[in-house]
């Protein structure tokens, strides 16, 4: 039967409707969708393509879920995707996992333990192969992880609960490598803008700037909260401005909060790095396109995205869970004083 000899169906296009279309049968169709399990030759597998895209036929996902046994997706949970730094981080695991055949669903929680718990339901109910968790806390509420029984890993977490694989960085050698080199620049009154929704532990950023400071023989300089974002650095900022002694240098917990520093100095006229040196944490994009751009702590976020990925769905999920702590790089530019 030629394939012109073959009417387009009027209703849903179905498998069996791409292989009469193609004169082929059904097993073929499903060998060149799924990519396998048997090789199909080029000019076959050219004419079922052919009559998969004049037919638009789309597989069905869910039926394919419950024949292998598995949605071929992850879901990811993150505090705010509109950050940079979670934007690059979740790009970083998309990549990953479709290296290795899965997609990817998205969720925010908005800074809101509540929308994390419901967000991670949602992906529960979605029967995805697992979830990734970058919590809006230090130490999030795992309870509603153990109770979907899917394998999850906590990702950009500094703690290690028991039973859950967990990928990081060193967030006390990274604030102190920032505060550090400060002191380096002759810089004895540093504060520290730290986040808001830190939870119960303690951030590492504020414990290696205590440190810092302390085993160089100052005192501790300023800390003012405020939530992760640039207007809540704008606002920490222009408290700086305004204490009667205000510090000669900050180190801000993430780029988005020293970008609104930024802009609250530049206002105030108060030049950076001459009169107000800043460092901050993560290192995303935005950090080298800021002006003055900024000297940062970079998180590996690539490095961090691999990890995660072969500890939920690669070689290493079938281990003992396991806690990955990564490296951080201090990138030196100019709003620290360095030209």
């Amino acid at each position: 039967m030629t394939t012109s000899a073959v009417q387009t169906p009027r209703g849903p296009v179905t498998r069996k409707d791409v292989a009469r279309y193609a004169g082929v049968s059904t097993a073929v169709v499903s060998y060149v969708v799924n990519g396998g399990p048997k090789n199909v030759a080029p000019a076959t597998e050219a004419k079922v393509r052919d009559a998969i895209r004049i037919l638009g036929y789309r597989p069905n996902a869910a039926a394919r879920a419950l024949k292998l046994g598995s949605s071929e997706t992850i879901g990811v949970v993150v505090p705010d995707n509109t950050n940079p730094f979670f934007t690059h981080l979740a790009h970083a695991v998309e990549d990953a996992a479709s290296e290795l055949g899965y997609g990817m669903v998205l969720t925010n929680s908005d800074g809101s333990p509540t929308r994390e718990r419901k967000n991670i339901r949602t992906l529960a109910a979605r029967q995805v192969d697992g979830v990734f968790l970058a919590s809006c806390v230090f130490d999030p509420d795992v309870t509603e992880l153990e109770a979907s029984e899917i394998p999850s890993v906590l990702l950009n977490n500094a703690g290690s609960p028991p039973g859950f694989a967990s990928v990081g960085v060193d967030l006390e050698a990274g604030g102190r490598a920032a505060v550090e080199h400060l002191i380096g620049h002759g810089h004895k009154n540093i504060g520290l803008a730290i986040g808001t929704n830190t939870g119960n532990q303690l951030d590492g950023r504020e414990v290696g700037w205590l440190a810092a400071l302390r085993e160089a023989g100052l005192p501790d300089g300023p800390m003012l909260h405020s939530p992760f974002t640039r207007p809540g650095g704008y606002e920490v900022g222009k408290r700086f401005l305004s204490m009667a002694t205000r510090p000669t240098a900050i180190f801000a917990s993430n780029d988005m909060q020293a970008i609104g520093i930024l802009r609250a100095l530049h206002e105030a006229g108060v030049r950076v790095p001459e009169d107000v040196a800043l460092v901050s944490f993560d290192g995303s994009l935005d950090s080298e396109y800021s002006w003055p751009a900024l000297t940062t702590v970079a998180q590996p976020v690539q490095l961090m995205a691999e990890a995660a990925v072969r500890a939920l769905v690669g070689k290493d999920r079938a281990e003992e869970p396991q806690h990955h702590i990564l490296p951080t790089e201090l990138i030196i530019r100019q709003s620290c004083g360095c030209s």
